[in-house]
């Protein structure tokens, strides 16, 4: 055992440098650069025992080293911006965490590192982020003049969008459902299993997200004769939102159906109406958007619409690497993923009430 493996052995906790590996391997430091980057002209041998020494001793090139050497850290980024500095952990909610989760699978096939990061800092909307060399970002449904896209877009950093930016918002590409699409869907849905007056549960942001969906409702209620039963809050507070679907169902023109745009609509409007006494799907009928496998087993189970979140995930973090390393053609590139609705027992057709007559006196024609 070398002596540079001997320190290793008895300071578990330090971190194998590359004169670690050159000194255990007996070569320069340059040799083992050029051994472990495929450069320089070295017997074939030699290669092999400089990695085989840097494997055993856990070596790994450090993120400054391989920027200083490529230009590239190997790292991008994943964050949500819409609610800024709001107490909002996005990772919480199924969305989030499935579209992360299919991110991070993508990033790393190519060899990439991801990084979930937080929305701003107190100070500006990048210090936070300053310790960190990205090579681009995956931002979640920016809202409207996002400070944090135009900042990294300043830096020139590829900026690729989970979520169709608003007005002019200069990401390289973007992902995003047919939102107008899903919400005509659920609408049609609900009218065809009976519903007179359908309502909304929606936000407060300028995400186009939001923006999308509450137009096509207001859309679709014009064209059908129908007034607006609607109520919004900030979507980053469960709290608002529970109060948001106590709000709807006490109204004068309480609605007999609700379509909830965000992950526990579905359980505060199930929750509203046992309040109120209304039967699921008997007396009101429920849809949300969510991908929380929980709305399976409520009572009712709860219809959802799924924005297929990992095909999100993948195809933003694939779109952003073409950019990274120049694939892309320099293009503005955009990719619309179909959604699904799942339609369960909150919101199936009612069967036709049939009444029955009672028996007619005796005497009566």
């Amino acid at each position: 055992m070398s002596r540079a493996e001997t320190h290793r052995r008895g300071n578990r906790q330090s971190r194998a440098g590359i004169r670690d590996v050159a000194a255990a391997a007996g070569v320069s430091i340059t040799t083992v650069s050029d051994a472990l980057n495929g450069k320089g002209r070295l017997p074939d041998a030699t290669r092999r025992h400089v990695r085989e020494v840097a494997d055993r001793l856990g070596y790994r090139p450090s993120a400054a080293a391989r920027t200083l050497r490529t230009g590239k850290s190997g790292l991008i980024g994943l964050t949500v911006t819409t609610y800024g500095d709001e107490p909002f952990t996005f990772t919480e909610f199924a969305y989030f965490a499935e579209m992360a989760r299919a991110a991070t699978s993508a990033a790393l096939a190519r060899g990439y590192a991801l990084v979930i990061l937080p929305a701003t800092s107190r100070r500006s909307p990048v210090d936070v982020w300053s310790n960190v060399a990205l090579d681009g970002t995956v931002v979640v449904d920016p809202s409207d003049h996002d400070p944090v896209v135009s900042e990294l877009v300043r830096q020139g950093l590829p900026v690729v969008s989970d979520g169709r930016p608003a007005g002019s918002l200069p990401v390289t590409a973007w992902v995003d459902n047919d939102h107008e699409a899903a919400v005509l869907e659920i609408l049609e849905h609900l009218a065809a299993a009976g519903a007179r007056r359908i309502g909304l549960l929606t936000g407060t942001t300028t995400d186009t997200y939001t923006h999308l969906s509450t137009t096509a409702y207001l859309r679709w209620c014009e064209r059908v004769g129908q007034d607006p039963v609607y109520e919004s809050y900030p979507a980053h507070d469960p709290c608002a939102g529970a109060v948001a679907a106590d709000r709807l169902l006490a109204r004068p023109d309480r609605p007999d159906a609700v379509y909830g745009l965000f992950d526990p609509n579905g359980t505060d409007l199930l929750a509203a109406a046992r309040r109120y006494g209304l039967r699921v799907p008997d007396d009101l009928l429920l849809v949300c958007c969510s991908e929380s496998t929980v709305y399976a087993t409520t009572e009712p189970p709860i219809t959802t619409l799924s924005l297929k979140p990992r095909r999100i995930g993948t195809a933003v973090v694939q779109l952003l690497i073409d950019a990274i390393e120049g694939l892309d053609a320099g293009r503005p590139i955009e990719q619309v993923i179909p959604t699904e609705l799942i339609v369960r027992t909150s919101s199936e057709r009612r069967p036709p009430r049939t009444t029955v007559s009672p028996p007619r006196s005796p005497g009566h024609g």
